[in-house]
């Protein structure tokens, strides 16, 4: 978790965890932030509820229709007319089940495309996150947002809130129907319902409990899948298949017995709503029997309230199922808008609307076309990355090599374990800065805070003199080129790979970009050149395969401000010689910061940085720190002794 910037409004993240996120079975709160999403499709929505009168008034006028049957044309035994009531009949139940189909259909439709805007919508929002979020947060569980809780959402309408609107519709039509009939046999029919709401109440908490458990396991259970699966290589080169097994069939073990826990209230509540019903029916026929003797009750009238009696503990019966589709869809929305709701946002200052403001500026051109022009346009002023620049450089324009300013800057992980420590450092337009020091010396925690990855918690960093909490995402990011030693390729193809969907980059450019950095080698050995697939996360590519095509990816961006974080290190060195040039070019007339191991990269630079527990221990050229005789060259003969790098060394 990061901090805020200096002068930014502190975020508020929540205390709990996702998925330990409690509230009602159902919450209007909830449901007005859902329809938002389904307001757009409201002609659908209101044409479907609209079938739901419909297919009551069908359902409701059957039971009439076969009291009609027997008591005016069966027991008189009068069979006149019979087959025009037997007509309607049959017609009650085309309309019913066609009207049935019609609602069906478009409560699904409305379902999905709303779910699917809301999906797209909590996707976006994902994307805009930081990375400290992503630090904390298993991607298995960000999944489970994005796909079963939005689902269970999706089931709500068809399952759940319309459905249940549909059986308040039908329940309301057979009383009123009952009561108009006979209000005396109906008061004694109603009398199971104050038995079936105490059993429902009862029931209430047991379902709810049950299935939080249910999304609970299946989260962790999808967090697990996805951590260890994409880890596979560790975990067979270590031999560990047996103990992630067992940890695996643990967590399948406990969500099974969440799913157990919620099977046994789902099927409880549906026997005793079973058993109530019959119970109520058996009374019914005991009590209107008796009448029937008596005579103020007609068989025709006791056939239609049984009838109405099973028509009406046919939704109490599927009670427990719509309960638990609530229970779903409660649980699935409180998870999905959480998500929603955090706040820490990539690069935010926790003022959303100063955010969205930053982000909506206009955003410069920085393509290719136009480094190009702005390199010519300064004249050629820091043409060669072979000599040192002057760190007392005028300020450049933007759309130039840039100024790069860390003051005083402090940041930690862990904001009681800072990992930069009061750091300031002043990098010139056109400079090329190695930054060296041991593990955990905050090396690649400058270049994550350059980009806004991370927020520092205290101090200012400023390109071209301006605070970069001033400028939009979009704008700083199109500056910088980031390419480290862990090369993420997408499933897709090399060239897909390399331009990122720029429209302003073609495979003319690709290919000469490829060629620079000697990448033209590996996409000519494929069928298909820059056709030729990639599987996921570049599997079918070697580590030095993968670091040549992020170079090519790099240099397609002619970037303002390049940034190596050890992105040699995965390249064997006739690779490397070969990439070295490509390296040379694109740092002329560009700022570099280089973070490597490898003595050749460091000596390209004007200028070396030695961190040391985050703060600045000494800095000049490889000859000046040698003869000073400090940190540096103290790791410059170890490594010399050794035959390694100086950082390889200090990182022991």
């Amino acid at each position: 978790m990061t901090a805020p910037a200096s002068g930014a409004t502190p975020r508020r993240v929540p205390s709990r965890k996702p998925d330990e996120i409690t509230g009602r079975a159902f919450d209007p709160r909830l449901l007005g932030r859902v329809f938002p999403f389904v307001r757009k499709h409201g002609r659908a929505l209101g044409a479907s509820i609209a079938l739901l009168p419909v297919i009551s008034a069908f359902e409701v006028i059957q039971p009439y229709l076969l009291k009609i049957a027997i008591d005016e044309h069966i027991a008189p035994h009068k069979l006149a007319g019979l087959d025009t009531l037997g007509l309607l009949y049959l017609g009650a139940l085309v309309g019913q089940y066609t009207a049935a189909f019609g609602h069906n259909y478009l409560v699904q439709v409305v379902g999905q495309r709303a779910m699917s805007d809301l999906r797209l919508t909590v996707h976006r929002h994902a994307l805009r996150l930081s990375a400290a979020f992503f630090d904390r947060t298993p991607v298995g569980q960000l999944m489970t947002r994005m796909t079963n809780d939005i689902e269970s959402l999706t089931e709500m309408f068809a399952s759940g809130i319309v459905s249940l609107f549909g059986d308040v519709i039908r329940l309301g039509l057979i009383i009123l129907v009952m009561f108009r009939t006979d209000a005396k046999l109906a008061s004694f029919s109603m009398g199971a319902v104050p038995v079936l709401a105490v059993i429902a109440a009862l029931f209430r908490r047991w379902v709810r409990d049950a299935f939080r458990e249910i999304r609970a396991k299946l989260s962790r259970m999808n967090g697990f899948l996805q951590e260890h699966l994409s880890g596979i290589k560790v975990v067979q080169a270590f031999a560990q298949e047996d103990r992630v097994a067992g940890e695996f069939a643990a967590i399948n073990r406990e969500y099974r017995r969440a799913n157990a826990s919620a099977i046994a209230a789902d099927a409880a509540l549906y026997s005793v709503v079973e058993a109530v019903g019959s119970v109520a029916i058996a009374a019914l026929l005991w009590h209107g029997g008796a009448r029937i003797a008596a005579g103020s009750l007609t068989f025709g009238i006791l056939v239609q309230f049984i009838e109405y009696l099973g028509k009406f503990f046919a939704p109490l019966r599927d009670l427990s199922a719509k309960y638990t589709v609530m229970q779903q869809a409660t649980a699935a929305a409180e998870r999905v808008f959480a998500l929603l709701d955090t706040t820490d946002l990539d690069g935010g200052t926790g003022d959303q609307a100063s955010r969205e403001r930053l982000e909506s500026e206009p955003t410069p051109q920085t393509g290719r076309a136009n480094s190009s022009a702005n390199s010519s346009a300064n004249g050629g002023a820091n043409s060669s990355a072979d000599g040192p620049a002057d760190l007392r450089a005028p300020h450049v324009a933007d759309g130039g090599a840039p100024t790069v300013e860390f003051d005083h800057v402090t940041f930690g992980y862990h904001p009681d374990r800072p990992i930069l420590r009061d750091l300031s450092l002043t990098i010139a337009a056109g400079e090329t800065v190695a930054i060296v020091g041991a593990t955990g010396a905050g090396k690649s925690t400058i270049i994550k805070l350059l980009p806004r990855l991370y927020q520092a918690q205290s101090g200012t960093i400023r390109i071209n003199r301006k605070n970069i909490q001033n400028l939009g995402l979009a704008e700083l990011r199109r500056q910088i080129v980031i390419v480290g030693q862990d090369v993420f390729l997408f499933s897709g193809t090399v060239g897909e790979n390399i331009g990122l969907g720029a429209p302003d980059i073609d495979q003319a450019r690709m290919w000469e970009a490829a060629r620079r950095v000697g990448a033209h080698r590996v996409i000519e050995e494929r069928a298909g050149g820059l056709d030729a697939p990639v599987v996921e996360r570049g599997a079918n590519f070697s580590a030095g395969e993968r670091q040549l095509i992020a170079f090519a990816r790099a240099l397609c961006r002619d970037p303002r401000l390049l940034v190596l974080d050890e992105a040699t290190a995965s390249v064997d060195p006739e690779f490397e010689r070969l990439i070295e040039r490509g390296i040379a070019a694109l740092m002329r007339d560009r700022t570099s910061i280089v973070i490597a191991h490898r003595l050749s990269t460091i000596r390209r630079a004007n200028r070396i940085v030695v961190l040391d527990h985050g703060r600045i221990a000494e800095e000049g050229g490889h000859d000046e720190l040698l003869a000073r005789g400090g940190v540096y060259a103290r790791l410059y003969r170890l490594q010399m002794q050794a035959g390694r790098d100086p950082a390889a060394v200090a990182a022991e």
